[in-house]
Order: C-alpha cells, then sequence, then structure tokens
C-alpha cells in the first residue's frame, strides 16, 4: 500500500481540527450555559471557585505522565500569573453577565475580543493592521452598540447593565491571547495549561469562604459537571490547534454563537431579539472578514 500524498493527510488533519474546534466551542456554551444554571442558587464566586477547583482535579488526564515540577517550571512566571489572572477575571465577569443576561446576548458582545486582539496587536505586538481591517474593528463595535442599545435608561429599567460584563470579558480575553502568544515563545502548552488552572484556585479559594453556601449533592454534580467539560473543552482546543492552522479554525469560533442561542433558547426559554441577532451578525461578519484579511496578508490558501 502506498502511503497518502501529504495534500491529502493535511486535508484529513484539518478536518479532524475543525471537528475539534467545534467539539470545544459546544463544550464551552455548556459550560457557559451550566454556569448560569448554577448561579441561579450559589453566588458566582463560588461558581468559578467550583469551574477551577474541578478543571484542576482533571488537569492529570490532560496532562498524562507529565511530572508537576516540569511543568511548574517556566521563563516567565511574572507572564504566567498575569495570564492567568487575566482568564480568571474574563471567566469571572462572563459567569456574572449570564446570571443577569441571555446566553447568546453576552457570547455575541463577547465576539469582540478578537476584534480587540487585532486593534491590540498593534500598540503590545507591533504588529501592523491596515485600513480595511480597522474598518471592520469599528463596524464590528457597531455591532456591539446594536446589541446594547447603551443610553440613560441603562441603569434603570433600558438594557441591563450587565450588557457591559461582556465587553469587560473581551478586554480581558484579547489581553489573554495575547500573552498567550508571547508565552508560546517561551513556555510548552502543559505549562500554561498548569498555570491557567491553579492560579485561578489559589485565587478564588482565598475569596470563596466569604461567599460560600454549603452545595447539596446535585450541586456538587453540577460543580464538578462544569469543571469537567471546561478541561475537556480546553482539551478539544489543544488538539484543533495541534491538527490543523489558526487561520484554519477561527471562523468556526463563531459556531458558538449558534450553539448559545439554541441553548439558551432550550434551557432557558431565552431568544434573542431581533436588534440583537442582527449586532451579533454585524459583530461576526466583522470578526471573519477580518480573518479573511489576515490569511490573505499571510499568504494561507
Amino acid at each position: 500500500m502506498t502511503a497518502a500524498p501529504p495534500a491529502t493527510t493535511q486535508a484529513r488533519a484539518g478536518v479532524r481540527g475543525i471537528l475539534f474546534m467545534v467539539t470545544a466551542g459546544l463544550s464551552f456554551v455548556l459550560m457557559d450555559a451550566t454556569a448560569k444554571h448554577l448561579s441561579q442558587t450559589y453566588p458566582v464566586v463560588q461558581v468559578v471557585w467550583a469551574r477551577y477547583l474541578f478543571h484542576m482535579l482533571a488537569l492529570p488526564l490532560f496532562l498524562g505522565g507529565v511530572r508537576w515540577a516540569a511543568v511548574a517550571r517556566t521563563r516567565r512566571p511574572g507572564l504566567q500569573i498575569a495570564r492567568s489572572v487575566l482568564l480568571l477575571a474574563s471567566t469571572f465577569f462572563f459567569f456574572l453577565a449570564v446570571a443577569f443576561i441571555p446566553l447568546a446576548t453576552a457570547t455575541a458582545i463577547g465576539f469582540v475580543g478578537p476584534l480587540l486582539v487585532t486593534a491590540l496587536s498593534v500598540p503590545l505586538l507591533g504588529e501592523t493592521v491596515g485600513p480595511r481591517r480597522w474598518a471592520a474593528v469599528i463596524v464590528g463595535f457597531a455591532g456591539v452598540l446594536i446589541i446594547i442599545r447603551p443610553g440613560p435608561g441603562m441603569f434603570g429599567g433600558g438594557a441591563h447593565w450587565a450588557m457591559l460584563l461582556p465587553l469587560l470579558v473581551a478586554v480581558c480575553f484579547a489581553l489573554y491571547q495575547i500573552s498567550t502568544r508571547v508565552l508560546s515563545r517561551f513556555d510548552s502548552w502543559t505549562t500554561t495549561l498548569f498555570y491557567s488552572a491553579s492560579v485561578g484556585l489559589v485565587v478564588m479559594t482565598a475569596l470563596v469562604p466569604f461567599h460560600w453556601r454549603t452545595p447539596d449533592l446535585e450541586g456538587w454534580a453540577w460543580m464538578a459537571l462544569l469543571g469537567a467539560i471546561g478541561g475537556f473543552g480546553h482539551s478539544m482546543m489543544i488538539k484543533a490547534f495541534a491538527a490543523a492552522p489558526a487561520s484554519t479554525l477561527a471562523p468556526f469560533t463563531y459556531l458558538q454563537l449558534v450553539w448559545s442561542t439554541l441553548i439558551g433558547w432550550f434551557a432557558f426559554g431565552d431568544f434573542p431579539d431581533g436588534w440583537t441577532l442582527i449586532g451579533a451578525a454585524i459583530v461576526a461578519a466583522s470578526g471573519l472578514y477580518v480573518l479573511y484579511r489576515e490569511r490573505r496578508i499571510r499568504g494561507v490558501a
């Protein structure tokens, strides 16, 4: 038998990567929906703590036989801690947001994050962004304004104030992604994954006693599921990026908008209104256009 041509092998790897990424996106939305369910009974601080606790407990499954001493060794400890705090902040703000607003709305606003990465890559990474991508960034922010519809009534009966929280999520996550790019030059993904889980757990363990509500057996089960789904989603994302380039995978992250709409509708009875759908479409289209321009500039087919 002859070996498969390189192009065929690459295509198969690309399909595997896409499937891994779609699974990761669905996992993250299920995690967010679980957090929304838990936040109806437990404080958000406790929910975030549970997410990190059970993720940390599941970490050996994802790291395999790697020794902890080797995993904890980093060449950039300060940046690892800062990156982990940014991930923790984005998790906390998003879980807090979905406690008050529909899952799809929070997800749609949060997807301005990739546009922020493009904007912040100029001052932080020294990259060049052309006028077309800048225009897409501006249009994407206009889409967010359509969703939020800010005004005098936001804090007194109009659009909910919690709609501002996904914007904080987007800022934190954009800085998190940029720091991840920098850390990839110094540390392995196992080290970065270890710090992502451990720093968040340490911080939340210090805070959770002040926000504690003793869970019943069902509550513990939901909390364990929350951490397990989060860990599984991250492992799927790691496998996706190992199988296919980021330029191939990035468009499929926007399927999370579909998952969050459907799950929010079936689980919580929340369906986005017309303006939210229009704004989400504008944000997604702007993000996809930025990805398209980056592929063209880098010569990716």
